[in-house]
This record gives structure tokens, sequence and C-alpha cells, in this order.
């Protein structure tokens, strides 16, 4: 995978005088099979999270509250993303380091992943990853 297979993908929104509604579906928004959810809270200012890639789990990041940046690198290219609008997720595929960082106070985000968590999934050395992933 590179960054080439990295996109943001629009939500569906439903809005009325009640507020708004965002929805998701696997295969539709989604393109993997959900296995694992988690989100991101709490988060300290100046900490970042992740600083890892993963051999074959996809991910699916939504910002539900708040903004903060996500770092991608494949090993050859890199690329940022500002994410700041709960009806936009960005889709990671595999083998794409990620660094998130710059989190706001109020900063929730939604991981969507393809997979049961498994360490031997990761690569948390970055020479590692590149060594595999760079040109």
């Amino acid at each position: 995978m590179s960054l080439d297979d990295v996109r943001l993908v629009p939500l569906p929104v439903r809005s009325d005088e009640r507020g708004s509604l965002s929805f998701l579906e696997a295969g539709e928004h989604v393109p993997f099979e959900i296995k694992r959810i988690f989100y991101l809270y709490g988060i300290a200012p100046g900490q970042n999270r992740g600083a890892h890639a993963h051999r074959e789990l996809q991910q699916f990041l939504i910002p539900l509250a708040g903004s903060f940046e996500v770092r991608l690198d494949d090993g050859r290219k890199k690329a940022t993303f500002t994410l700041d609008r709960p009806d936009q997720g960005l889709y990671m595929p595999a083998g794409i380091w990620g660094d998130l960082y710059n989190f706001s106070k109020d900063a929730v985000c939604l991981a969507l992943a393809s997979l049961h968590y498994s360490e031997e999934d990761y690569y948390r050395n970055y020479d590692e990853f590149k060594a595999v992933y760079g040109a």
C-alpha cells in the first residue's frame, strides 16, 4: 500500500432543527469489515499517539469532537491530514506509518479497525518499518 491509497471519506449528514446525524456503513463508507472499535480522548497538551504502522490492519479515523493532525508515511512519501469534522473520516490501509498529534483539548478520535488487537501486527520501530517499506 502507499499514500495513494489513503483517502478522506465524506460521511452522510442528516440535519434538521434538532441537530445533525452522521453515519457510516462497513463496505459502503468503510472499505473493510469492522472487527474492533476504540477511541482516544483526554490527550494531554503536547502528547502524541500512534507512532506505529500495521502489517495487515486497516483503520478508519473519525474526529468525533475537536481536532487533531495525522502525519502519514508509506516509507517513500509523507502527507499530513487535519481531522476536524465529524462528518469526514480518514481511511488508512495497512503498511502506513501514522503519528497523531496536535490534539485540541476536547478532541475525541474514534478508530475503526479491520482486525482484533495483535501485537505481532505492529511495526513500532521506524527503522524496521522503513527497511520493509522504504524505497
